[in-house]
C-alpha cells in the first residue's frame, strides 16, 4: 500500500450523527510534529456541507474497488478496505451490533448465507420493503432470511445442509460426466473443480474463475446432464453460512436449538450479538444479563451471575469459540472471524454489543467495551480446535489480568447506577459479588489457557 492514499467518505444524507467514527478515528493532524485538535474525521453541522458532500459521495461511488492483492484480508486495515454489503441500516444511532454485521459482510458477503433470529438484527436487517444488505459491483452479495425468534440456529443449519447437498450433487454429476468420457468438456478442469481447496479468499476466487470457465463451455449444450450441471455450477463454490441473533435468542429461548446445531459438527458459524438484555422487546433480563444490572423482571438488580455460553460450547472440544469486543481489540475481532470461517465445523462468536438499554453515552460505546475488558467483566479469548491437531493448547486468552475496578465500569452505566441510587446496600452487595466472580472466572480461564 506504499505510496497510496485512501479516503473515508461519509454519505451526508444517511449519516445518523452517532459520532462513533469521529471518536474512534486515530488520524490526528500534526503541526510541527505536535498534535492538534483536528482529526481526519470530525463532526460538523450537516446543512452547510450537504450539497458538496453529496457530490463527493457520488464521485466516491464511481471509484474502482481496491485491488485485494495489495492487502491482507485478515488484517484490520485490509478488512476495512473491502466493500461492505451491509449499509445504512435502521438501527439505533451508535448501535453496538451493526459494526460486527458490517464486518461479516466485508469478509464473506460475496458468498454468505445468513439466517437471522427475530430481534434487533432482524428488524434493522430486514425492514422491508427496504434492506441494508446489498451487492458488490460484480453483482455478488449475501443471501439473507429471517426466522422465528426461537429457531434461527436450526433454520441456518438447514441452509448449511442445503448448500452441502447442492455441492455434493454437482460433484456427483461431474463424476458421472467423467465416467461417460467427459462429453467434450475439459476433463482436467472438471477434476480440479470437484476437489478444489477453498481454504481462503484467494483459493475461493480461483474456484470462481474455474466455474466461470466451465459455464462458458456449457453454454448452448442440450444434453440433460450438462444442462443440470450448468444450473449447479455456482454451488461448487464454498458458502459461508451464518446464524445471527441476540442473547435473548442464544442464551435463552433458542439455546436448545443452538446447542443442537453446535453438536451437529456441521460447518456453520453463529454470531451472538450480546447486549446482555432483550433489546428489541423493551429491555427484559436474559441469562446474559450481568449480576446487579437493572432490567425488566430484575427491577432490583439481577441477583445471579451471567451464564457462560462460551465455556459451555468449549466443553464439546470440536466447536470454535471466541468472545470478542471490537472496542477493546479490533485485531482480535478480525482474527476471530477469520478463524471461525476457516474452521470446518461449528463456530460460535460472542460479541460484546453496547446498547441504548445500558444507559450510556452511545457515542462512547467502544470506550465502554474497552472498560468491560479492562475490568474483567468481559474476558476475550479464542478456542480453536484446529490448534489441538498441532499439539497446541486450543485456548488462547486474549485478555490480560484485570487492571480496572469493576465499579468504574458498572457505575458508568445507568443499568447499574440506578440501583446504587435507589438501594445502595443491595448495590454494594452485588458489587462485591461481581468482584469475586470476575476474579474467580479470570483465574479459571488463565489456568485452562496455561495447561
Amino acid at each position: 500500500m506504499k505510496g497510496l492514499k485512501y479516503t473515508v467518505q461519509v454519505a451526508p444524507e444517511d449519516c445518523t450523527g452517532c459520532m462513533l467514527c469521529a471518536r474512534t478515528c486515530p488520524g490526528v493532524k500534526r503541526v510541527d510534529g505536535e498534535k492538534t485538535d483536528d482529526k481526519a474525521l470530525m463532526m460538523k453541522p450537516q446543512i452547510p456541507l450537504r450539497d458538496q458532500e453529496s457530490e463527493n459521495w457520488e464521485f466516491f461511488l464511481g471509484l474502482p474497488e481496491t485491488d485485494t492483492s495489495l492487502m491482507s484480508r485478515t488484517s484490520v486495515l485490509g478488512s476495512q478496505l473491502l466493500p461492505p454489503v451491509f449499509e445504512f441500516s435502521g438501527a439505533c444511532a451508535g448501535c453496538g451490533e451493526t459494526p460486527y454485521v458490517k464486518l461479516v459482510s466485508q469478509l464473506y458477503g460475496d458468498r454468505a448465507i445468513i439466517g437471522n433470529a427475530t430481534g434487533c438484527s432482524s428488524i434493522y436487517g430486514g425492514n422491508l420493503p427496504t434492506t441494508p444488505y446489498t451487492r458488490r459491483k460484480d453483482g455478488r452479495g449475501p443471501v439473507w432470511s429471517n426466522s422465528l425468534f426461537e429457531d434461527a440456529a436450526e433454520f441456518s443449519l438447514g441452509m448449511r445442509l442445503t448448500a452441502d447437498k447442492l455441492m455434493e450433487h454437482a460433484v456427483e454429476l461431474i463424476d458421472t460426466i467423467l465416467q461417460k468420457g467427459g462429453h467434450g468438456l475439459d476433463e482436467a478442469l472438471l477434476k480440479v473443480l470437484k476437489g478444489a481447496d477453498q481454504e481462503d479468499a484467494d483459493s475461493i476466487e480461483a474456484q470462481r474463475k474455474r466455474v466461470e470457465k466451465l459455464k462458458k463451455s456449457l453454454e448452448g449444450r442440450e444434453e440433460s446432464e450438462l444442462k443440470l450441471l450448468e444450473s449447479l455450477c455456482d454451488h461448487l463454490i464454498r458458502k459461508s453460512v451464518w446464524a445471527f441473533g441476540g442473547d435473548g435468542w442464544a442464551y435463552d429461548i433458542g439455546y436448545g436449538g443452538l446447542d443442537h446445531v453446535i453438536a451437529s459438527g456441521k460447518d456453520i458459524n453463529i454470531l451472538v450479538l450480546d447486549t446482555e438484555v432483550y433489546s428489541n422487546t423493551g429491555g427484559q433480563m436474559s441469562k446474559s444479563t450481568p449480576i446487579g444490572a437493572i432490567a425488566r423482571f430484575a427491577e432490583a438488580g439481577k441477583p445471579v451471575g451471567k451464564k457462560d455460553l462460551g465455556m459451555m460450547a468449549m466443553a464439546y472440544g470440536s466447536v470454535y469459540v471466541a468472545r470478542i469486543a471490537m472496542g477493546a481489540s479490533m485485531s482480535q475481532t478480525v482474527r476471530a472471524f477469520n478463524e471461525a470461517d476457516a474452521h470446518r465445523g461449528p463456530s460460535l462468536i460472542i460479541a460484546y454489543s453496547h446498547c441504548i438499554a445500558h444507559g450510556i453515552d452511545m457515542s462512547r460505546g467502544l470506550e465502554e467495551q474497552k472498560k468491560a475488558v479492562g475490568s474483567g467483566a468481559w474476558i476475550l479469548f479464542r478456542y480453536n480446535p484446529m490448534l489441538e491437531t498441532e499439539g497446541k493448547n486450543p485456548l488462547i486468552l486474549d485478555s490480560k489480568e484485570p487492571t480496572e475496578d469493576i465499579a468504574d465500569y458498572m457505575y458508568n452505566q445507568l443499568r447499574f447506577k440506578s440501583l446504587k441510587r435507589t438501594d445502595p446496600e443491595r448495590a454494594q452487595k452485588y458489587l462485591q459479588m461481581a468482584r469475586k466472580d470476575i476474579g474467580k472466572r479470570y483465574k479459571m480461564y488463565k489456568a485452562l489457557a496455561d495447561m
